[in-house]
């Protein structure tokens, strides 16, 4: 089930980040995470606040997360994007995390495709997201469900961890 996430999620969901990070320690690193540095607890509790941060949930799990708002970062206005709208009328996927252990159950696509949907209810006309183009996972998630790649360009992931070659992705929501 997907749903809001409640403050006793939030341990959860910065588990997730930890996970993240220390998984990729160990196996291929397709993100730009670094520890204590981000995504940390100050992150969910900042997309907590603002009420912008989903989870989902299965047998009482927190098994993957996601930031969903109208918040697009600088650098989103280096694209040029092909489906031109004022910053109401787009949604951004923000840092959508799936457990380690809980890849390739298709929570990712899940999520995805909850984060369109909310995106057609607060009729937006487009959704728009931005990844590493070494992130091969996302890369494949996205294009698979009708993301194009609008630009390129470098980012600050986070604000804060500079990352050469992003890519930034958009789908049209509106016919």
């Amino acid at each position: 089930m997907i749903r809001k996430a409640e403050f006793r999620d939030l341990d959860d969901v910065t588990k997730i980040y930890e996970n993240i990070i220390l998984h990729e320690q160990e196996a291929i690193k397709y993100t730009a995470f670094q520890a204590n540095v981000y995504p940390t607890r100050a992150t969910a509790e900042k997309a907590f606040n603002e009420n912008f941060l989903y989870i989902y949930e299965q047998d009482g799990e927190v098994c993957a997360c996601v930031i969903i708002n109208e918040t697009q970062p600088n650098e989103y206005k280096t694209i040029d994007w092909k489906y031109k709208s004022s910053s109401k009328e787009v949604i951004v996927i923000h840092l959508l995390c799936v457990r380690p252990d809980k890849s390739n159950l298709g929570l990712g696509k899940k999520m995805v495709a909850f984060s369109i949907e909310e995106g057609k209810r607060r009729k937006c006309n487009a959704i728009r997201l931005d990844t590493g183009s070494q992130n091969i996972p996302a890369r494949q998630l996205y294009e698979k469900m009708g993301f194009t790649v609008a630009g390129t360009n470098n980012m600050a992931i986070g604000g804060l961890i500079q990352h050469n070659n992003h890519l930034f992705y958009e789908m049209k929501l509106t016919d």
